[in-house]
């Protein structure tokens, strides 16, 4: 049984669960990370070129079978033999292991873009769902193109789209037009979120109680709006 003292004196291995959970997704097999595994213990540990006769006698296997190995990991460019040139000119070889590195930030980069673009989709879909149930019917074709032009051509995110709509349902008008000049509004006076529309409402609220004040005591608790006609 090994001691304690032996234990602690063996050293650790340390590594990212980026690594362990990813690495076949970046090409590479469970014989090719275990073996890659020997080569960054020995990293860590400061030999940064180790004696792979070494390395297949801890892992069993034979000298031509590692080698074969280490031209895999070499060819999938998830490992890089250097040559370092030291202060005395005495050249030296090493194991770079940055390529995985990278193979892995660019992974997490592609899932990130993937999640985002599946969010997206979401959003787009809500965006559609949400106008015909607030429309009572199916779109037409030319009400989806509408649609369609907001996000790809005008750039309006779905939520700023939702939120026009929910202008528009406050208003009772349920007109795409009527929608388009809310919109428009907004790209003129640089309203793009949730808070810039609450913000609008609040102070076109103000401006519709100053008007009214005078003619009645009793305020409507919300003011209504004509977005294609614009304050007086």
């Amino acid at each position: 049984m090994i001691s304690l003292k032996e234990y602690l004196n063996s050293g650790q291995t340390v590594l990212s669960n980026i690594v362990l959970a990813n690495y076949r997704r970046i090409g590479m097999t469970n014989e090719e990370f275990l073996f890659w595994l020997q080569l960054y213990r020995h990293h860590q540990s400061g030999n940064d070129f180790p004696d792979l006769s070494i390395i297949a006698k801890d892992l069993e296997m034979e000298q031509q079978e590692i080698f074969a190995l280490l031209n895999q990991l070499v060819q999938k460019q998830v490992i890089e033999i250097e040559t370092l040139t030291d202060a005395f000119g005495k050249k030296n070889d090493r194991y770079n292991f940055e390529p995985i590195f990278d193979k892995l930030e660019q992974l997490m980069e592609q899932q990130q873009k993937k999640v985002v673009k599946k969010e997206q989709e979401d959003k787009v879909a809500t965006l559609y769902r949400t106008f015909e149930e607030e429309f009572g019917r199916t779109l037409s074709p030319i009400q989806y193109q509408r649609i369609g032009q907001w996000l790809e051509e005008d750039r309006y995110s779905p939520e700023l789209i939702l939120l026009a709509l929910k202008e528009a349902v406050l208003n009772q008008k349920y007109n795409f037009n009527y929608i388009d000049a809310i919109l428009l509004n907004w790209e003129k006076n640089q309203i793009n979120t949730k808070e810039q529309v609450d913000a609008e409402r609040k102070r076109r609220k103000r401006h519709q109680m100053q008007k009214e004040a005078p003619q009645t005591k009793k305020l409507p608790e919300i003011s209504l709006y004509n977005w294609l006609e614009g304050e007086e």
